[in-house]
C-alpha cells in the first residue's frame, strides 16, 4: 500500500470514530454540479486530423464536512465525478484528445469513450488558523500552479497542502504534490512539462500573499518540479478607488524559471512551447506582465503587456503524452492553465521572445436591469517570436494573434435559479510557417447548474 493511501486510511479511521462530534456533521455541505459542454475546435488547414466536434455532460458530487471539536479538528472531503459522451462519433474526436478520453476502434482511428468516472477525497485537519489537506482531490489556485477547469471535468492533484492565516493579513501556503489526473481522464499520471516523457513525482511549493493595506497585496511563491525546473514568482495587486463606482486596478507579475536536475537529458526535455531555446531542451526563462483595468459602473476596460524572455519559453506543469497504435496522444491528461494574462481560449502566448499586447472590454448588464448577464471581448497581438534553431526558421521572427468573445447568463430566480449558460468563441491566427502553429476557430457552449443539499 502506498504511503499516501495508508495515511488517508488512518485519517479516515480517526474521523469515523469522531463523526458524531459537533461540527463534523453540522457544518457539512453537499452539492451536485452538472456541466454540459459542446466543443468545436476547427483547424482551418483542410484535412487536419486534430479537428474536434463533440458534446458531453459531466456530473460532480461534492461532500465537504465540517471539523470535529477540540484543539485539533478533523474533517473529510469527498468527490465523485462522471463524464458521459453524448455526441461526436468516429472522425469527430481528435487523436490528441478533446473533451473526453481517447480510445481507438478496430481500424486504429481515434474515438471518444462512452463514459468515464473517478473518485477522490481529502482528509483535513485544522489547528487555530492553519489547515492541512491530504488526499487526491486537491485543486490549487496559486500563481505557480492553477488547476485547470476549462472544459468538462476539473483537473486534480494528489499530495498535501497546508494553508496558514496565523499572521494578520498574511496567507501562507506550502505543499507537495506527486500525481495529477487530467480534465478528460480517469488515469493518474506522474507530473511533467510540455514535451517531457519521463515523469516526476515531486512538485514542492511555498509562498504567501501579504495584504499590506486593503488596496495593496504583495505576493511571493517558489516552486520546484524535481528534475525539470525551479521557479520564483513575484506579484503586486493594487486597486485605486477613483470615486463613486470607479476604480483603477494594477496587476504586475514576474516569473523567473531555471533548469533543475535531469532537465535537458533524454526524457526530461522541455520543448519550449515549440519555440526557440538558447539551450535546447532546458528551462531558462524570465517572463513579466502588467495589466491595468479601469472600471466604471458596469464597464471594465483592460489593457496590458507581456514579455517572454529571449532564452526560452515559459514553463508550467503540463503532463506528458503517451503513444498508442503509433499515435501520440495525451489520454485526456494534457492541457493546463498558467497564471498569465495571455492564457486565452486557444493559445497561451508563451514562446521565447514573445512580445504581447492585449486588451479587453467587458460589461455587466445588471446595471441596465438585466442581472446575471455579462459579456466580454478580448484581443491579444504578439510579435518577436523567435524561430527555432536548427530549422529553416532559425534567425526569423514571427507573430500571432487571438480574438475571444464570450457571453454569460445565470438565471436569477424561479425553479431554474442558478442555471448558467456560457457561449465562447475564439479565433487564432499565426504566420503561415510559424513552427507547429495552426490557425484555429474554436466555439464552446456550456450549461452549468449546481444543486446544494440543505
Amino acid at each position: 500500500m502506498k504511503k499516501s493511501t495508508l495515511a488517508m486510511a488512518v485519517a479516515f479511521g480517526v474521523m469515523a470514530q469522531q463523526a458524531g462530534a459537533a461540527g463534523f456533521l453540522e457544518d457539512s455541505k453537499a452539492s451536485v454540479s452538472s456541466r454540459t459542454l459542446y466543443f468545436d475546435n476547427d483547424f482551418r488547414e483542410s484535412g487536419s486530423a486534430d479537428n474536434n466536434r463533440e458534446t458531453a455532460t459531466g456530473l460532480k458530487f461534492d461532500y465537504l464536512s465540517g471539523f470535529t471539536q477540540g484543539t485539533v479538528g478533523f474533517g473529510l472531503d469527498l468527490q465523485a465525478l462522471v463524464g458521459v459522451h453524448l455526441d461526436g462519433g468516429r472522425g469527430s474526436h481528435a487523436a490528441n484528445g478533446g473533451i473526453s478520453p481517447t480510445d481507438f476502434d478496430s481500424e486504429g482511428r481515434a474515438r471518444s469513450v462512452n463514459e468515464w468516472t473517478r473518485l477522490g477525497g481529502n482528509a483535513k485537519a485544522r489547528f487555530s488558523k492553519t489547515e492541512l489537506r491530504l488526499g487526491n482531490a486537491l485543486a490549487p489556485n496559486l500563481p505557480i500552479l492553477v488547476s485547470n477547469d476549462g472544459r468538462l471535468l476539473p483537473q486534480a492533484f494528489q499530495g498535501g497542502v497546508v494553508t496558514s492565516k496565523e499572521i494578520d493579513n498574511v496567507t501562507l501556503t506550502a505543499g507537495q504534490l506527486s500525481k495529477a489526473i487530467g480534465r478528460a481522464s480517469s488515469n493518474w499520471t506522474d507530473l511533467s512539462v510540455n514535451g517531457g516523457t519521463e515523469g516526476s513525482n515531486t512538485f514542492r511549493f511555498a509562498g504567501g500573499d501579504w495584504k499590506v493595506t486593503k488596496d495593496l497585496t504583495l505576493q511571493y511563491y517558489y516552486a520546484n518540479l524535481e528534475d525539470y525546473y525551479k521557479q520564483h514568482f513575484l506579484g503586486l495587486i493594487h486597486v485605486l478607488p477613483l470615486g463613486e463606482d470607479q476604480s483603477f486596478k494594477t496587476d504586475l507579475r514576474y516569473f523567473n524559471s531555471s533548469s533543475d536536475g535531469k532537465n535537458g537529458d533524454t526524457g526530461y526535455i522541455f520543448n519550449n512551447n515549440n519555440g526557440y531555446a538558447k539551450n535546447p531542451g532546458e528551462v531558462d526563462n524570465q517572463t513579466w506582465s502588467a495589466m491595468f483595468t479601469y472600471s466604471l459602473g458596469g464597464h471594465a476596460f483592460l489593457v496590458g503587456h507581456q514579455q517572454v524572455g529571449d532564452d526560452g519559453g515559459m514553463v508550467f506543469l503540463n503532463q506528458g503524452s503517451v503513444t498508442k497504435n503509433g499515435t501520440n496522444i495525451n489520454e485526456g491528461n494534457g492541457g493546463a492553465s498558467v497564471y498569465l494574462f495571455t492564457d486565452a481560449m486557444v493559445n497561451s502566448f508563451t514562446r521565447a521572445g514573445e512580445n504581447s499586447t492585449f486588451g479587453q472590454y467587458s460589461y455587466d448588464f445588471a446595471r441596465v436591469g438585466v442581472p446575471g448577464l455579462k459579456a466580454a471581448i478580448a484581443y491579444i497581438h504578439a510579435e518577436d517570436i523567435k524561430g527555432v534553431q536548427g530549422t529553416v526558421n532559425e534567425g526569423r521572427e514571427f507573430s500571432e494573434w487571438e480574438r475571444d468573445m464570450r457571453v454569460d447568463y445565470v438565471i436569477q430566480s424561479g425553479p431554474l435559479k442558478g442555471f448558467g449558460t456560457t457561449v465562447r468563441h475564439g479565433t487564432y491566427r499565426a504566420d503561415g510557417d510559424l513552427n507547429n502553429s495552426a490557425n484555429t476557430d474554436q466555439t464552446r457552449v456550456i450549461f452549468n447548474y449546481t444543486y446544494a443539499f440543505k
